[in-house]
């Protein structure tokens, strides 16, 4: 295993977790424009303020042990399915690309998730106990 790959995976770990962190602080602080999110991406419209706050504490579990590095195969996994959903959300923006160039930040993002998710077992900067399979 080159020697960087740890911490080229921890700085990828780190930038997504950055992202995330905004959008679930976003659910938290600003219920209001989180629930405009939902509508116009998902036609998730009728959910209350309190569905955004429950939505946003899960959410905050989730980043807090992806980015420590815990549960790899699910909390990578599931970083990688909610952002893979919410860039395929934005599709029609991708339409019109000059219009809305900051939408196509979404998909190297992807890729890091993408690259986060199958290098896991790589990804040792982390608080996980669990030794990794490839490297046992």
């Amino acid at each position: 295993m080159p020697k960087q790959l740890p911490l080229a995976l921890l700085l990828l770990r780190l930038g997504v977790f950055i992202v995330f962190l905004f959008w679930t602080l976003d659910k938290l602080v600003q219920p209001e424009h989180a629930a405009k999110v939902f509508t116009a991406f998902y036609g998730l419209g009728s959910l209350g303020e309190s569905a955004f706050y429950a939505i946003g504490v899960a959410q905050l579990a989730l980043i807090l042990a992806f980015v420590a590095g815990l549960f790899k195969t699910w909390t990578y996994g599931a970083i990688l399915v909610f952002h893979g959903v919410s860039t395929l959300a934005s599709f029609s923006k991708y339409l019109q690309p000059f219009d809305n160039l900051v939408f196509f930040a979404a998909w190297p993002m992807l890729a890091a998730c993408a690259a986060l998710f199958l290098l896991r077992d790589y990804d040792t900067l982390t608080l996980s106990r669990q030794p990794s399979p490839a490297l046992a």
